[in-house]
């Protein structure tokens, strides 16, 4: 007779537990929600508008992409 589904996840979760992890919840956008596309492009918008308003902000991140090996 097999072992009951539940039996089996008990028993993976503890071999999880005995290797040092633990269970952890999260959570994320639904994507497939109305206006979610909306509110990406939104989001994008403001994103782009308060970099273009900073100048320094370009060649901080092309510094630290820099110090990234193989970037290119």
């Amino acid at each position: 007779m097999p072992t009951p589904v539940s039996e089996r996840v008990q028993k993976h979760r503890d071999a999880l537990r005995a290797a040092g992890m633990r269970p952890v919840q999260i959570w994320v956008p639904d994507t497939s929600r109305p206006g979610f596309a909306d509110e990406c492009r939104r989001q994008a918008a403001l994103v782009a508008s308060a970099d273009a308003k900073d100048a320094e902000l370009s060649g901080f991140m092309d510094a630290a992409l820099s110090d990234i090996e193989g970037w290119e």
